[in-house]
């Protein structure tokens, strides 16, 4: 129903993605087979299209070893993301899984699942939008400010409030630290998301764009607060794949 178009834009190597038909593999516990991930039976009951076609997904599959799992989100819930993403959040056993799940009235959030006693969960979840077709956009999982503790970033409505959102994980779930306006990662029908984590030496370092393209801008976390500074004008995929891998932007 639908093919490998859907490819990943969060290529920067502090947390794995690919196709959303492809697996996102990790290094053992699981065996030499190490973890995998992927999206599962494509529904057309979530219409949205900002992804570039009306189906998203209703099933999340994780392979461990010689075990696999499945989650089957119910009728109101959709996967609605170019892929599920592998992070080391809790610092033990097989990481984490970070996805976009999206409700027919209430729009999206981001959800972390894991393995747990043998079984596949939902471990934690940020609040929905609060809107039909409202979606988020998921940049990166890293310890952002050097403090020992993991986050997660996403645009909140990259075509509409162009909010850039962190939140801290630990083991009582997720709580949000700090927010940036004016900033996005993803255009109304492109397949990928943009932008994505780097560090270039002096810490973990958030690529977006500025809310009208026309400028590539990192985004540093300290003691709470986010730092923007532009890196140069954007030209396109060429620009982010520069800023990801520390080079002058073309």
């Amino acid at each position: 129903m639908r093919g490998s178009a859907r490819g990943a834009g969060l290529a920067a190597g502090l947390w794995l993605a690919g196709a959303a038909a492809a697996q996102a593999q990790s290094d053992p516990p699981c065996g030499s087979e190490g973890i995998t991930a992927a999206y599962a039976q494509p529904t057309d009951r979530y219409p949205h299209g900002v992804l570039g076609d009306d189906l998203e997904w209703g099933a999340l599959v994780v392979t461990c070893g010689s075990d696999s799992q499945t989650a089957r989100l119910p009728q109101r819930l959709v996967f609605e993301d170019v892929a599920p993403r592998l992070a080391q959040l809790d610092g033990q056993g097989p990481p984490e899984i970070i996805t976009v799940e999206s409700h027919t009235s209430q729009g999206a959030r981001l959800a972390i699942w894991g393995l747990r006693e043998g079984g596949l969960q939902r471990l934690a979840a940020t609040p929905h939008i609060g809107t039909r077709f409202r979606w988020l956009a998921p940049l990166g999982a890293a310890d952002l400010d050097g403090d020992g503790m993991m986050e997660l970033a996403y645009v909140d409505r990259p075509h509409l409030a162009r909010i850039l959102r962190v939140w801290r994980y630990d083991t009582t779930g997720l709580t949000e630290i700090a927010a940036l306006q004016g900033v996005t990662n993803h255009r109304i029908g492109e397949r990928d998301i943009a932008g994505g984590l780097r560090d270039c030496g002096n810490g973990p370092e958030m690529i977006l764009a500025d809310a009208s393209w026309r400028e590539v801008i990192a985004v540093s976390l300290t003691e709470g607060t986010l730092t923007q500074r532009p890196l140069g004008p954007h030209k396109g995929r060429a620009s982010f794949a520069a800023a990801l891998t520390c080079q002058p932007l073309p």
